[in-house]
């Protein structure tokens, strides 16, 4: 811990361990996440009840968060969403969704924008070695999928727009339509890749001594 009061995340201990070129990795490890995010966004599925597709983005958003620390994942996060409002093809595929900047402002647009927030919550509380241990790792997770699930649902609800629907449909159908059937699949993606962390914390260990 240091003279913050903050603990060295997995990149900073890794960083730290290298002779030169500390900013370099740790811009290519923003870089990396960043671009982890758009395949995650990528591996997509389309539900016909919904405009909002199933994606790995929140478990990726996340562990980037304890695995980076705060600002080192918001950055990650900020490098994503540009990428996506510039115009490359990093959204998830959709037909009925905007490209480009426009996706920001359509259904989806919420859960997007949670992303730099919910990575920055996993990665502060990393920064106080929930990152250490299964049980506060999945704690940690369960905090920013919370911001992600908030900001999404919210947005679907008040302030959403698509090429289909141009009022905005109530808090009661954006939780319908934009979190109810995503919480149990989310909570077992959750409860899986919460072990990464401490998994890399004793490899990390293992290989000091």
């Amino acid at each position: 811990m240091d003279r913050t009061g903050l603990s060295a995340t997995l990149v900073d201990t890794l960083v730290a361990r290298s002779e030169n070129h500390h900013s370099a990795i740790k811009c290519a490890a923003m870089l990396f996440v960043a671009a982890l995010t758009a395949a995650a966004a990528q591996l997509s599925v389309s539900l016909p009840f919904t405009e909002v597709p199933f994606t790995l983005q929140p478990m990726v958003v996340l562990l980037a968060g304890l695995a980076l620390g705060s600002k080192l994942a918001v950055g990650s996060q900020l490098l994503y969403l540009a990428a996506g409002v510039l115009g490359l093809p990093v959204f998830a595929p959709s037909e009925t969704l905007p490209p480009g900047a426009l996706r920001l402002i359509g259904p989806t647009g919420g859960y997007l924008m949670s992303y730099p927030i919910a990575t920055w919550l996993a990665g502060a509380l990393a920064e106080q070695e929930f990152d250490r241990h299964y049980f506060t790792s999945v704690l940690a997770m369960a905090a920013g999928l919370v911001v992600i699930y908030g900001c999404g649902a919210l947005w679907l609800a008040f302030f959403a727009r698509s090429l289909a629907q141009t009022t905005p449909m109530g808090l009661q159908a954006a939780l319908i339509s934009g979190v109810y059937p995503f919480i149990v699949a989310d909570l077992l993606k959750l409860l899986a890749a919460a072990g990464i962390s401490p998994m890399l914390w004793r490899l990390v260990g293992s290989e000091r001594r």
